[in-house]
């Protein structure tokens, strides 16, 4: 399995952008499912988004503001994140595989400001 570490994250005022990273220590070329998930202050973690086979799919709580994507020839996967709310703030992670297969990265803080 690949080992994925996120960054990229940090403090933004409320309507402002971050582009989350998730670099893979091997190829994701033949992961066909990647995703980003995000654990609120005192909340089970949630999924936020999931890109396969260049399909997207994205939570309603960050549709039209997420965008998620994959360079497979830099083993890296993004979530580009544009009209940040309050609310987004939170841990995000990143998932390779799908259902209950894959690894985890370690995270990365995401804290909007209002």
């Amino acid at each position: 399995q690949v080992q994925l570490v996120e960054s990229g994250g940090g403090l933004v005022q409320a309507g402002g952008s971050l582009r989350l990273s998730c670099a893979a220590s091997g190829s994701i070329f033949s992961i066909n499912s990647m995703g980003w998930y995000r654990q609120p202050p005192g909340k089970l973690r949630e999924w936020v988004a999931t890109i396969t086979s260049g399909w997207t799919t994205y939570a309603d709580s960050v549709k039209g503001r997420f965008t998620i994507s994959r360079d497979n020839a830099k083993n890296t996967v993004y979530l580009q994140m544009n009209s940040l709310k309050p609310e987004d703030t939170a841990v995000y992670y990143c998932k390779s595989g799908s259902g209950s297969s894959g690894s985890w990265g370690q995270g990365t803080q995401v804290t909007v400001s209002s």
